[in-house]
């Protein structure tokens, strides 16, 4: 456990306390400042305060940075398809089937327990001890390449280019039905389902802005295969978006038809190309995940019918 204190002179009256606090301790990020004021673990004046009070003359800071908590969820030794690897990221492809983070049900086996092993003390902290370095997420039954933060100014980085939706987030899906237009936009805000609260529905009154963007790759049968692009990420975007306008992905066993001709352990959408500006770099960087069996093989399948 550290403690540091910190007395206001007249040349920092009016600063951002979590910017006054960065400034001197650059080892730690704005987040977890943010983070210890939310906790009461920086005080000022020995009172709480918010991480947008601006500083006084006079004001007497305190901060306690308590001990670092053990992680309750084991590293495990599981194979990892590292498609790409620094000491600021990782990008893997991830296996369908394979749950990205530790919750009820599913404590051991996941993505985060894979890379505790892999990348042992070396992940961002600012998402607790279940989710050490995951700042965005894909479906247990997608597949595809998502990025890993080995620290909290990489961590920060990437999940701002999130939020201003700079992040390139291509996907690869088998989707129900023709899609008549080679490609278009379907823009249409995301929330909790009414009725049904597991699920996501397209939900104007209490739904947060969704965009997607779809373009036909090839019209199989009566199947299209379809390239989307995210503009905005939420949870189930594609698989609720595409059902909106018809054309479910095949092999979804929450947004789908309820029988499945080809056995599908699961919607067939693949997380092919993320791209982003490198945390450390500033350069933009792209990298694609092939396709893997299961979706090429259904691929085949559907041709040959």
């Amino acid at each position: 456990m550290d403690s540091y204190t910190f007395l206001i002179e007249a040349e920092d009256v009016g600063i951002r306390i979590d910017k006054f606090i960065s400034d001197r301790l650059p080892d730690y990020s704005r987040s977890f400042i943010q983070k210890l004021i939310k906790e009461n673990d920086l005080t000022v004046n020995n009172s709480g305060i918010k991480s947008n009070y601006k500083l006084k003359a006079g004001d007497e800071i305190n901060i306690v940075i308590p001990a670092p908590k053990e992680l309750d969820i084991v590293a495990e030794d599981i194979p990892l398809d590292i498609v790409y690897e620094d000491k600021d990221v990782i990008l893997v492809n991830k296996p369908q089937g394979m749950v990205v983070h530790p919750a009820p049900g599913h404590y051991t086996g996941t993505l985060v327990n894979a890379i505790m092993y892999h990348c042992k003390d070396d992940l961002s902290g600012i998402n607790g001890v279940m989710r050490p370095g995951i700042v965005h997420r894909i479906d247990k039954d997608t597949s595809g390449v998502l990025i890993i933060c080995k620290n909290d100014k990489a961590h920060e980085s990437i999940a701002k280019q999130l939020k201003d939706h700079t992040i390139t987030r291509k996907y690869n899906a088998i989707v129900y039905n023709n899609l008549k237009e080679d490609e278009g936009v379907i823009n249409a805000p995301i929330g909790r389902h009414p009725v049904n609260r597991k699920q996501m529905a397209v939900n104007p009154i209490n739904g947060k802005e969704a965009i997607t963007h779809y373009k036909v790759l090839e019209r199989i049968n009566q199947y299209t295969y379809v390239e989307l692009q995210l503009e905005t990420g939420r949870t189930h975007q594609i698989r609720v978006h595409m059902t909106s306008i018809n054309h479910p992905l095949l092999g979804d066993p929450v947004y789908g038809p309820k029988s499945d001709r080809f056995k599908l352990k699961g919607q067939a959408l693949h997380a092919r190309v993320l791209g982003f500006v490198h945390p450390t770099t500033n350069e933009y960087m792209e990298f694609e995940a092939p396709l893997p069996n299961y979706f090429t093989g259904l691929l085949k399948k559907l041709r040959n019918m």
